[in-house]
């Protein structure tokens, strides 16, 4: 019995320890990040921005997933909050110059590296000068690069410059290997979200939308890095084409680079710059912590106002994680903005692939009512605003694009998979049913389609490309006709876009900002941004106390592992657990 005591006692001691040390660990987190969230920076006089851009760049400030444990990653900033932060840098007297430090890869879009190279040449009309570095240079930050002053190279390191290319993985032979058939439906001759499933290489409609969207987004890109690099197109592609840069010395010979060097050779530059002694220390700032010390101006007294939507990643019926539009969240943003009296105008940032077809329905009707409830609606588009982007896009008063925008997409499709051949040949399973009606299985993966299933499914999916079809006649003021020659799921630059009349203006998001004022008739306004995005300790505490979704947590620790590889991972899981018509882009492309 005393034994029994003893290991009772034993017992509920471990426990209470267990639990004090839990709280101690948790109070430490907690407290870390209230520092984090608290930290002022003070910018002393004669200092650099030091701009790594090494972090993926999500349109608004924090709407993405990051790691709630890592104290020192608990901010980042979106890209207008960039370009916000580097053009105050341009007019503060402290900072003398920016250092590009460019080691690894932002993972954006082609659109968002333009605006942040735009954003230095911006800086540079300011006098100040701009030093790049890195130890090798991917094709996507050598783009950024080449607006500096003057580039190095790591000695040994080298620059990825090689051109633009779509690859797209074929799974049909695998599928007919472990048994499951793919039903695919789908309307529009360029929609090839479903070639995947279909085909084992690409149809000719396919490459020829995707080589008439690169050629002209390639040509721009290698005009813009040629005026800052002295260089003609002929000139730069030749080096792309061939293979010229082997390494740091055949880019410095061809002009990429201006010189190779170590990091404490580019340091020593720098302070040579600032007529800085070899002795003193170069002070240098982060971009993060220079956005945090200042204020930011904001016309708080102003009565008009300008909702700025963000809308990025996949359009999802129901829920999904952070960085994505989910139809729920956005219609009830979308009631409250339009019952605001206050709010003048919205502008919608959009940088989508698209998605569920019905969910991209229900965010256009929201903003439907807001327009006609006389608020001015203009649309920014960002890397993609294609298929459901361009859906939710179409009905505005205005619509900017970049010129490297992927747009249209006007096309939809579905699938449903038949695994019947892998559980009866391959696992030895076999389904059988008792039916009250012809067809009271419903849609499922056991049993092939009926034929009569079939003509339902694709009379559904063409209805709804029909309504899609309907949807950007009305809202561009097209016929349908018109709409359908240049939809049927094609994609479009964005220069090409506005030529054919799905774009109005090339411009980025402060054009469009200034043109909701322009159409609202109101020049004193304060700009409002959504979706409301919680501080990090807000959403921290969240998760300990179990407000924060099990999904969410799960996704963040397999974004962590999986690092630049998660976008894969994410976009197969939503392709995977798609309900319904899908209007999605066919192809993500990546340029670095």
């Amino acid at each position: 019995m005393n034994q029994f005591v003893k290991n009772v006692f034993s017992s509920c001691l471990g426990v209470g320890v267990a639990f004090l040390l839990l709280g101690f660990f948790g109070f430490v987190l907690i407290a870390g990040l209230a520092s984090v969230g608290e930290k002022k920076v003070s910018v002393s006089s004669n200092t650099v921005l030091h701009l790594k851009l090494d972090k993926p760049i999500p349109e608004q400030t924090n709407n993405l997933q990051v790691n709630p444990f890592d104290l020192t990653d608990q901010e980042i900033l979106g890209l207008n909050d960039i370009v916000e932060t580097i053009g105050h840098a341009a007019g503060d007297e402290k900072i003398k110059g920016i250092l590009l430090d460019l080691e690894g890869s932002t993972g954006s879009g082609l659109a968002t590296a333009s605006t942040l190279r735009n954003a230095i040449l911006k800086f540079k009309e300011s006098g100040k000068f701009v030093v790049s570095y890195s130890k090798n240079y991917t094709q996507g930050t050598y783009y950024i690069a080449s607006a500096a002053d003057k580039v190095y190279i790591n000695p040994l390191g080298g620059i990825d410059f090689h051109g633009f290319s779509a690859m797209i993985p074929f799974f049909k032979d695998m599928l007919d290997k472990v048994g499951i058939k793919m039903q695919v439906f789908y309307a529009g001759d360029f929609k090839s979200a479903t070639e995947p499933y279909r085909l084992n290489k690409m149809s000719d409609q396919n490459r020829l939308q995707l080589r008439e969207y690169l050629e002209p987004v390639f040509n721009n890109f290698l005009t813009e890095m040629g005026l800052s690099r002295n260089k003609t197109v002929a000139e730069l592609r030749a080096i792309a084409d061939e293979l010229k840069i082997r390494d740091a010395d055949d880019a410095v010979t061809f002009g990429l680079a201006d010189q190779t060097g170590y990091i404490d050779e580019v340091i020593d530059d720098l302070k040579s710059r600032m007529e800085l002694a070899e002795k003193d220390k170069l002070k240098t700032i982060g971009l993060e912590d220079y956005a945090g010390s200042y204020t930011k101006k904001r016309n708080s007294s102003a009565k008009d106002r300008i909702a700025v939507i963000y809308a990025e990643g996949s359009i999802l019926s129901g829920s999904g994680d952070k960085g994505t539009i989910v139809d729920d969240q956005y219609v009830k943003l979308l009631r409250k903005i339009r019952n605001d009296e206050k709010i003048k105008a919205i502008v919608l940032r959009v940088n989508s692939p698209g998605g569920s077809a019905i969910a991209s329905e229900n965010i256009w009707r929201e903003l439907t009512l807001a327009k006609s409830g006389d608020k001015k609606v203009v649309v920014s588009m960002g890397d993609y605003a294609a298929s459901g982007g361009y859906y939710i896009a179409c009905m505005a008063d205005k619509i900017f694009a970049e010129p490297n925008t992927l747009t249209g997409s006007i096309g939809v499709f579905s699938m449903l998979p038949n695994a019947s051949k892998l559980f009866e040949e391959k696992l030895g399973i076999h389904w059988d049913s008792v039916k009250t009606t012809s067809y009271s299985t419903g849609l499922n993966p056991f049993f092939d389609l009926a034929p009569a299933e079939q003509k339902y499914l694709q009379e559904s999916t063409d209805k709804m490309y029909e309504k899609f079809l309907m949807r950007v006649a009305e809202g561009r003021n097209m016929s349908r006709d018109s709409v359908h020659a240049i939809a049927q799921g094609r994609i479009w630059p964005g220069e090409k876009a506005m030529a054919i009349g799905l774009v109005d203006e090339i411009g980025g998001l402060s054009q469009a900002m200034q043109s909701a004022a322009d159409l609202a008739g109101i020049e004193n306004y304060r700009v409002m941004e959504y979706p409301y995005q919680k501080d990090p300790l807000q959403a921290f505490l969240e998760e300990l106390t179990g407000q924060k979704d099990d999904d969410a947590i799960r996704n963040q620790l397999i974004q962590r592992e999986l690092g630049d590889y998660y976008k894969f991972y994410r976009e197969a899981k939503e392709m995977l657990e798609m309900k319904g018509v899908q209007a999605r882009l066919p192809v993500i492309i990546d340029f670095k």
